[in-house]
C-alpha cells in the first residue's frame, strides 16, 4: 500500500504479491521527513503506554473515604420486614476503639460520617452515639456528622447535650398511615411513629439540627401520596429508596428477614417518583444506585462489599488500616457522585430558617 511517498510492505512480500527480488528498488523518502515521522510514532506509542499505566494505577488506587456510614450496632427495637442490616450480632466496639477507627478514617480523607444501625440510640440510651458525634465534630472537626434513626428512643435531653455537634438527623418514616407502619414493622408498642416524627422535627428546629427523612418504598406504601405531609415537614432532604434485597440479610436461607413480599418493580418505583416529582427535596435511589455507592462500615469496622448481592466484609481498618481495607469495599465512587452523594452537608453552610 502506497501512502504519500512511503511504501509499506508486508514482510517477505512485494507490492505485487510476489516474493521479494533483490533488484527491486522502493521509493525513498527524505531522511529528515522519515526521522520526523519516526519520532512522532515513538511519541504516540510512549503516550499510549503512559495512559495505559495511569489507567491501571487509577483502577487499582484505593478510593477516598469521603463519606462513610458506620453501622456500629445491628441491634434494633423495630422489626421492619425489609431491613437489610439485621441483628446478626450484638457486638459493639469499645468507645475508645471506635474513636481510634474514626480518627484513622479522618486521616484517610473522611469529610462526613453517618452513624446508623440497627438503632443507634439503643446503645447506652444514646450516650454512645452522642459521645461519637461530639468526638467527630469537636476533636476531628469533620464538616458533617449525621445520624439515621427510627426516632423512637430520642429524648429532648439528648438534643440539649449533643445537638450542637450534630449536623443532620435523618428519621426513617415509610408511611404517614400508622396502620401501614405497623404492617411494615416500623413501630414498638403503642407509640405513634408519625406523631413522634413531628415532635422530632420541632426539636431539630429548636436545637438547630438539619432534619432529613428516609423512606423505603415497598409493596405496602408504593401507592401512597406523601406530597402534603413531606412539604409540611419541610426536610432538607427526603431520601426515597427502592426496597432492596441483600442475600444473608433479608433474603436467602441464612437471612433474618424475608423481604421478597416487599419488593416492587422499577416501573412501580418510577410511578411513585413521578407522583412526587414536585417535591423539591426528593432524592431518589433505585436499587442500581444504592448497591455499590455507599461506603458501609460494620460493627467490627469492616467495609461491606455488596457487589455480589450480599455483604462480604473486608478486614477491619483497625487491623490493616483504611487504605488496605477499602480496596475490598466494592465502592463505586462514580455512582456515589452521580446519585448526589456529595452535597451541602454541614449545617454551617446551610441557609435554614431554624
Amino acid at each position: 500500500m502506497v501512502t504519500g511517498s512511503f511504501v509499506l510492505v508486508s514482510p517477505g512480500v512485494t507490492m505485487s504479491g510476489q516474493p521479494p527480488m533483490s533488484h527491486l528498488r522502493l521509493p525513498t523518502v527524505p531522511a529528515v521527513k522519515a526521522n520526523h515521522v519516526l519520532n512522532l510514532v515513538q511519541q504516540l506509542c510512549l503516550r499510549s503506554i503512559i495512559e495505559t499505566k495511569n489507567q491501571r494505577t487509577w483502577d487499582d488506587a484505593a478510593p477516598t473515604p469521603t463519606s462513610v456510614n458506620y453501622h456500629f450496632t445491628r441491634q434494633c427495637n423495630y422489626k421492619c420486614g425489609f431491613c437489610f442490616h439485621t441483628a446478626k450480632t450484638s457486638f459493639v466496639l469499645p468507645l475508645e476503639e471506635a474513636k481510634r477507627g474514626l480518627a484513622m478514617l479522618k486521616e484517610g480523607g473522611m469529610e462526613k460520617i453517618n452513624f446508623s444501625g440497627g438503632e443507634p440510640f439503643l446503645q447506652d440510651r444514646g450516650e454512645f452515639v452522642g459521645k461519637l458525634v461530639q468526638f467527630c465534630k469537636q476533636e476531628l472537626e469533620l464538616p458533617s456528622v449525621s445520624i439515621v434513626s427510627n426516632g423512637s428512643l430520642i429524648r429532648r435531653q439528648w438534643f440539649e447535650k449533643y445537638g450542637e455537634y450534630l449536623d443532620i438527623l435523618a428519621i426513617s418514616c415509610d408511611s404517614f398511615d400508622e396502620d401501614v407502619n405497623v404492617l411494615i414493622g416500623r413501630r414498638q408498642g403503642k407509640k405513634n411513629h408519625v406523631e413522634n416524627l413531628h415532635k422530632l422535627r420541632q426539636w431539630c428546629r429548636e436545637y438547630a439540627v438539619a432534619f432529613k427523612i428516609n423512606s423505603v418504598i415497598n409493596r405496602f406504601n408504593v401507592e401512597e401520596d406523601m406530597n402534603e405531609q413531606i412539604k409540611a415537614l419541610n426536610p432538607v432532604r427526603w431520601k426515597v429508596f427502592q426496597c432492596l434485597l441483600i442475600e444473608g440479610e433479608n433474603s436467602g436461607e441464612d437471612a433474618l428477614r424475608e423481604a421478597e413480599k416487599f419488593v416492587i418493580s422499577d416501573e412501580d418505583f418510577d410511578r411513585f417518583l413521578d407522583r412526587h416529582k414536585n417535591v423539591s427535596c426528593l432524592v431518589p435511589e433505585s436499587n442500581q444506585k444504592m448497591r455499590d455507592s455507599y461506603l458501609i462500615l460494620d460493627e467490627y469496622m469492616r467495609f461491606l462489599n455488596c457487589r455480589n448481592g450480599r455483604k462480604e466484609p473486608s478486614k477491619s481498618i483497625l487491623d490493616v488500616g483504611v487504605e488496605a481495607a477499602i480496596k475490598f469495599s466494592g465502592f463505586d465512587e462514580k455512582m456515589f457522585l452521580k446519585r448526589g452523594g456529595k452535597y451541602v452537608w454541614s449545617k454551617a453552610d446551610m441557609k435554614l430558617d431554624w
